[in-house]
């Protein structure tokens, strides 16, 4: 079963939550398909490499400010790569709102190698590389590396056939959150690494988690509305297993109203078309 995302949105948006009620409807629905999905994260996904070319991905496409820090990296003999969701856009044809880099430098070794320059964050801090009034984020292996690999020995084996490089990049996608969003491109061998089968995904249309979505869902709250919002700018799909996730789990996004000191109202359902074959996934904030 397949579901595929349609959203419509009303709102106020000039008071804050305190002074006006603000509503927003997310809706989705579609047909269900007579196929049988795995259900993500069960089975590792063969890992593939991608020529860029094969892909229709050049080197023009890249933004200038990025080609820049990215130039400047490789010049000082570090690898580097496009990281996220700008290869999934690259792949779409689509430009990318940002481009995110990461490197086998150490941050201290990126903020000497550009004289503007500063490191941000406490938790997991990153390099801001300002560029042409531009911000490049760029992370490192080694910052990354200290940040807990999620407990998924059971979903996922090394993959086969990899060398050292390959597992170290493996180690890293593990860390995020969906699978079209877990590919690395290196715009010098000009190959794209997917060991996640986001290639795959992407081409399906379709938005699912790294590992079981009930897990990645309750290690972060926040890809419930990632899910949502990916899925409704690229017109991808669900599969069965995430929406049903996202119906089980939504309540514990209101855990993101202590964040940003909102009171919010969340309500969410699934129901079933009364004639056709539909499933329809419903969810308010107020």
């Amino acid at each position: 079963m397949a579901i595929s995302t349609g959203f419509a949105f009303s709102c106020r948006p000039h008071f804050p939550l305190s002074q006006s009620m603000r509503k927003v409807f997310m809706s989705c629905s579609a047909a269900i398909e007579a196929i049988e999905e795995i259900d993500s994260g069960k089975e590792p996904a063969e890992w593939k490499r991608f020529n860029s070319k094969e892909l229709g991905i050049s080197s023009s496409m890249i933004a200038r400010p990025t080609r820049v820090v990215l130039n400047g990296l490789k010049s000082k003999g570090f690898e580097v790569y496009l990281v996220g969701g700008c290869v999934r856009d690259l792949i779409l044809k689509r430009t990318p709102k940002d481009f995110d880099i990461i490197t086998t430098a150490e941050l201290k070794e990126v903020r000497r190698t550009f004289s503007h320059c500063e490191i941000v964050g406490r938790r997991f801090p990153i390099c801001h590389v300002h560029v042409d009034d531009e911000v490049v984020e760029v992370s490192s292996f080694h910052t990354s590396g200290i940040r807990p690999v999620r407990n998924l020995g059971l979903s996922f084996e090394k993959p086969v056939d990899c060398d050292e490089k390959d597992h170290f990049r493996w180690r890293n996608c593990l860390r995020r959150d969906f699978t079209i969003n877990g590919l690395m491109f290196d715009p010098y061998s000009k190959l794209i690494y997917d060991y996640m089968g986001g290639v795959d995904d992407i081409r399906k249309a379709k938005v699912q988690t790294i590992g079981p979505a009930s897990f990645s869902f309750i290690e972060d709250c926040a890809r419930i509305l990632r899910a949502i919002r990916i899925a409704a700018r690229l017109g991808f799909r669900f599969g069965r297993e995430t929406a049903l996730s996202i119906k089980n789990l939504s309540s514990s996004v209101l855990r993101l109203d202590r964040v940003h000191g909102e009171h919010l109202f969340l309500s969410v359902s699934m129901w079933k078309a009364p004639h056709g074959n539909e499933l329809h996934v419903g969810l308010w904030l107020c």
